[in-house]
């Protein structure tokens, strides 16, 4: 129950002492709704005034007092304490002929034995007191919020035709309420607007009811003392009620699973080992509440990364801000760079220094995190996951416990291990390491129009739109699984998956199998290119590899990567010259380089010719300065030893995309006096 110790000891330290909005951690026994009818009573139950709120009201989401089944009712009659529909609060909605179940007789036989009990509060007396006069429905008639003719709530049905739609003329509480399809019918009824209440008394300014912190409290008091179990609470061991149902809806509104269950009416689950489910495990309600809330206000403020079902979230007990562990080094590093400016931009004055400037800014990012994370201070890392969507029980998949130092230097070794230039578009270039979820897509594709994009324009991994709804739950679950496998290397320092590097070296050389746009920008391989080349050299740590070209490198493969990098430059700027937009020969023959570089290298070599001759006539200089780099990097492969030698057509490692991406990098930056465009003097 360690993760539940955790989750209560977080509640308890970023709880604040009043009702907290419905964006902060809920108090227990809470839930947040979106209120679209306000009526105002006294404290002896009389009407005062009603009104609509409106959609722009910065606190129409309110928090109100809930039961666990109402928190995560759907269409059965579970009704809150005190704020809730039309349907349930107003007992003459069906003397109106409201169309929906009336569930007043619940609603109110609830808030009778909370204001009998002896923690009732004043606030919940004057509503009891109101509702019992059966009247809401017609004081709000009255005061023209809802919508009635002849006695009657009105039901209104939305054309089909969305211009009609638009010109129909309708009330202004039809405007707030969602509309539902039944049958062929678009329809919205007033019975689903929501009402809070507000209680105005002599000398007290927070009138509302989920403004009231005394009041939250009475609730809580009120619905712990329900709980019927007594027992030793494992968490905290006290004596306490024990929670005898545990809370849903922690991933989502909608989610059915749940943490801890023991809904087993035939005893099958205990058989041989207990007679009911307290014996196998005893949580107090207060302890289940405060662990489940902060559970899901964790998951609610985007602390956590979601992949398909699977919710993997990171925080401090103590409240301190952590980073991101799902994020790439652009986000981890854009609270260190002023607004609008690239993250660690190449020029030509840094590409030799790129890898010292990147490890220095690394360093004030983590040093920021470390000012306010103690070295003592806890960090948790928990993955959760369900076999069935949305129901079923949801299993703890992965939970870590960290120093905050340690949870630091892992971080760092992450961002820094696969430090490589990325190039994820013409907006988002930066150096660093990728996100898991990009190297999920690198590594095994992604479905047309994955990621937020068109699917009519997308330039997706090479997955077309014929195939796509059958790969889906296939590529979720391959999803599922990278982001288990990576989750260990990030936290625990394990070495990345070998087939999971591989399989990104292999996509990056398949260049061909990428779309190439009208403009000759090829962003979906690009992307491949900078993961693939980040996660070898992760890989190969001990090598360590500088993301600056390394011309005293002399292994077979990055010698070979420099020279399809040379042999695609010659042949751009002979293209470019000719204003021809077109796959180079080396681009096409990439994966085939890949496997049998030398017989390969002869085919571009050969196709290069023509080329070569046009250049002469334009650009000399430009040929002279590439004709001899070729031969010095033909020069630097070893001839004695026989698996470096040039004439080894085995295939080619990961490290040739290194090679190749350096020299490229190296060619974009070059100084003035090796220009393309200039000519040679010598």
């Amino acid at each position: 129950m360690a993760w539940m110790q955790k989750l209560y000891e977080t509640y308890e330290r970023c709880a604040g002492s009043s009702l907290p909005d419905a964006n902060a951690l809920l108090p227990i026994a809470h839930t947040t709704q979106q209120a679209h009818i306000e009526i105002v009573i006294d404290d002896r139950g009389n009407f005062r005034r009603a009104r609509l709120i409106d959609k722009n009201e910065p606190d129409r989401d309110c928090v109100v007092p809930a039961t666990e089944d109402s928190a995560s009712r759907s269409s059965n009659e579970a009704p809150h304490a005190l704020c809730d529909k039309l349907q349930y609060c107003a007992a003459d909605y069906a003397a109106f002929g409201g169309t929906k179940k009336a569930y007043f007789t619940s609603y109110e036989g609830q808030l009778a034995r909370w204001c009998q009990s002896p923690y009732t509060h004043p606030k919940a007396s004057a509503i009891l007191a109101y509702v019992r006069k059966n009247r809401i429905i017609a004081d709000l008639a009255g005061a023209n919020v809802v919508a009635e003719k002849d006695g009657k709530l009105v039901v209104y049905e939305r054309p089909n035709d969305k211009a009609t739609a638009r010109k129909t003329e309708v009330a202004p509480i039809f405007k707030l309420l969602a509309a539902k399809k039944v049958g062929n019918r678009t329809i919205i009824d007033q019975g689903d607007a929501f009402v809070r209440w507000r209680v105005e008394t002599a000398n007290e300014v927070a009138t509302g009811t989920w403004e009231d912190a005394s009041l939250a409290r009475s609730w809580q008091d009120f619905y712990a003392s329900e709980q019927s179990l007594v027992g030793m609470c494992q968490v905290t061991g006290r004596i306490a009620s024990l929670a005898t149902k545990h809370p849903k809806g922690l991933r989502s509104s909608k989610d059915g699973a749940k943490l801890i269950s023991s809904n087993d009416d035939e005893g099958f689950t205990y058989r041989g080992r207990f007679h009911d489910a307290s014996q196998a495990v005893g949580v107090s309600f207060e302890v289940s509440q405060k662990a489940h809330k902060a559970l899901h206000w964790l998951i609610k403020r985007k602390q956590a990364f979601h992949n398909s079902g699977q919710v993997f979230v990171s925080w401090s007990p103590a409240g301190q801000a952590i980073p991101d562990l799902w994020a790439n080094t652009m986000s981890l590093l854009s609270d260190d760079q002023p607004q609008g400016t690239p993250v660690l931009e190449t020029t030509s004055a840094q590409v030799d220094d790129v890898g010292q400037g990147f490890s220095l800014r690394l360093q004030r990012a983590m040093a920021g995190y470390r000012s306010n994370l103690a070295d003592t201070d806890g960090v948790v890392v928990m993955g959760l996951d369900s076999a069935m969507p949305d129901k079923g029980g949801l299993a703890i998949i992965f939970y870590r416990e960290l120093k905050g130092s340690e949870f630091l230097d892992r971080i760092h070794s992450w961002h820094e291990g696969l430090a490589w230039r990325q190039n994820f578009g013409r907006q988002l270039k930066f150096i660093g390491a990728p996100s898991p979820m990009d190297i999920a897509q690198v590594a095994y594709g992604r479905r047309q129009g994955g990621g937020g994009s068109n699917p009519k324009t997308s330039t997706g991994y090479g997955a077309d739109s014929a195939t796509d709804s059958a790969n889906l739950k296939v590529e979720e679950k391959v999803g599922k699984a990278i982001s288990q496998r990576l989750l260990p290397c990030i936290i625990d320092g394990v070495p990345l998956p070998a087939d999971l590097v591989m399989a990104c070296c292999r996509r990056a050389s398949n260049r061909s199998a990428f779309k190439r746009l009208k403009s000759g920008a090829e962003p979906d391989w690009e992307k491949c290119l900078g993961v693939a080349c980040a996660l070898y050299k992760g890989f190969h740590s001990e090598r360590k590899y500088s993301m600056a070209l390394e011309e005293d490198r002399k292994t077979r493969d990055y010698l070979y990567g420099r020279l399809l990098a040379i042999a695609e430059e010659i042949e751009r700027m002979a293209l470019l010259v000719a204003d021809e937009n077109r796959d180079t020969t080396a681009a096409r023959l990439m994966q085939r380089f890949a496997d049998r570089p030398y017989s390969t290298w002869r085919t571009i070599e050969l196709a290069l010719s023509p080329y070569r001759s046009r250049l002469r006539s334009s650009r000399a200089g430009f040929l002279w300065n590439k004709e001899k780099l070729l031969d010095q990097v033909l020069g630097a492969f070893s001839p004695q030893d026989e698996k470096e030698a040039f004439i080894n057509d085995r295939p080619l490692a990961g490290e040739f995309l290194l090679g190749y991406h350096c020299q490229r990098q190296q060619f974009r930056h070059a100084p003035e006096d090796t220009d393309p465009t200039s000519v040679a003097t010598e």
